[in-house]
């Protein structure tokens, strides 16, 4: 098949510094190879228009929309419309209309819609192909977070899983493909479907990669503000404002590090990440542990860690951080949730620890073998090569989409 692609992304895919943002840059790249892509994207602020430029090189034609709506609003419509809060938040008419005019003037034969509340944008009369990445099953996210909340967010939690998980659904019908980023997470997206549904809906999973030429320990020096003080040194990496994030730092900070500590007095854990939540910027100072906020580049701080720590106990899909530490050659200990879709063997490429006390005692461990450590992380480089490249995960793209690596431009 021949024709061009509309990308749908709730984020722009530049640069790629956070979790999603990595996969929707990576998806993109490869797409702008097989045909002309047009990008409709939202930003979340001022910086995110910085790298408006490498987009339009990427794009051959593409509109941001400035994603200004206070969630509080956006829970309000969602109650009025009985639905999700997710659809309200990223609902914007500039990108209908941008959306619209598109593919009216531009031979579209395919959407790639990125993350579930895109797909608002998909027209129902679209004759083409429909590729929905999920990536997560994000429902199923939220009823972790109902479990785990108190009133009334329990209750908020457990009305937006019902609803985005009946909204998941309709799209799934809707859909050509459905992918997520773990075969895990599409059995489980498979598990929550009706029979009719599971019937005609088309899931798959499409992996996440790393780039190991650009996370290569050969290529940078620890960051001497990590190292510069105390000793040994546990790296936490990610978004900090998102709450399972949160979540793994506090857990750390408050319940981990104090038994580290009492074996190691002058540790340190370094949390390194943007948008520090009021919990994870309170920890700053708090028994060894640091608050760093935004950085330029995370590969120095990952090259200062004596220990990788992922304890993350909410967690869906393929944990980029895990994959950038393994890259870089560090030794991860990381919980089971963090660890889940990743080949990497328990005591070989990587350590899995579940528990305070488990994972406490496991990063001791390693803390007093530096043999070991040095071992896992050489191993975790090795495993990252051999395993993880994005050109690896991405080779069945062209046929998910439809279009075959240069039709749609051989035919301009």
């Amino acid at each position: 098949m021949s024709g061009e692609i509309l990308f749908l992304a709730h984020r722009i895919p530049f640069p790629p510094d956070r979790g999603d943002k990595i996969r929707s840059h990576h998806v993109l790249k490869a797409l702008a190879q097989l045909a002309p892509v047009h990008v409709g994207t939202f930003a979340d602020d001022e910086d995110d228009l910085d790298p408006e430029a490498e987009l339009a090189l990427t794009a051959a034609s593409y509109h941001i929309a400035y994603r200004a709506k206070p969630l509080a609003l956006a829970a309000v419509q969602a109650l009025a419309s009985r639905r999700p809060v997710s659809l309200p938040a990223f609902e914007d008419a500039g990108l209908r209309r941008w959306v619209s005019e598109t593919l009216c003037s531009r031979p579209i034969a395919t959407i790639y819609v990125f993350s579930s509340q895109m797909a608002q944008y998909v027209p129902a009369a679209f004759a083409g192909r429909v590729v929905m990445d999920f990536v997560d099953v994000d429902s199923a996210k939220f009823e972790a977070y109902a479990e785990r909340s108190a009133q009334p967010l329990k209750s908020l939690y457990r009305r937006e899983a019902r609803l985005l998980a009946a909204w998941e659904a309709e799209v799934a019908r809707r859909a050509a493909v459905s992918l997520f980023v773990t075969e895990q997470e599409a059995a489980l997206f498979r598990s929550r479907l009706d029979p009719a549904t599971l019937a005609v809906a088309d899931v798959r999973w499409l992996g996440n990669g790393i780039d190991c030429a650009h996370f290569s320990p050969a290529l940078v020096d620890a960051e001497p503000d990590a190292i510069g003080q105390g000793g040994p040194h546990l790296v936490f990496t990610g978004q900090m404002d998102y709450p399972p994030n949160v979540a793994a730092a506090v857990r750390l900070a408050t319940r981990i590090m104090p038994a580290i500590r009492a074996r190691h007095p002058e540790a340190r854990f370094h949390v390194v990440g943007r948008r520090p939540a009021p919990e994870v910027a309170a920890l700053d100072g708090r028994g060894g542990t640091r608050v760093w906020g935004r950085v330029e580049d995370m590969r120095p701080w990952l090259a200062a860690a004596d220990l990788v720590v992922v304890p993350l106990e909410i967690a869906r899909g393929v944990q980029n951080k895990v994959l950038e530490a393994l890259a870089m050659a560090r030794p991860v200990l990381a919980s089971t949730e963090a660890a889940t879709g990743i080949a990497a063997r328990d005591g070989r490429e990587i350590a899995i620890a579940d528990g305070d006390a488990a994972f406490a005692a496991r990063a001791l461990e390693l803390l007093g073998d530096a043999r070991a450590r040095e071992c896992m992380g050489s191993a975790a480089r090795r495993f990252a090569l051999d395993n993880l490249s994005w050109a690896a995960m991405l080779e069945g793209l062209p046929a998910i989409v439809g279009i075959e690596r240069g039709a749609a431009r051989d035919a301009t």
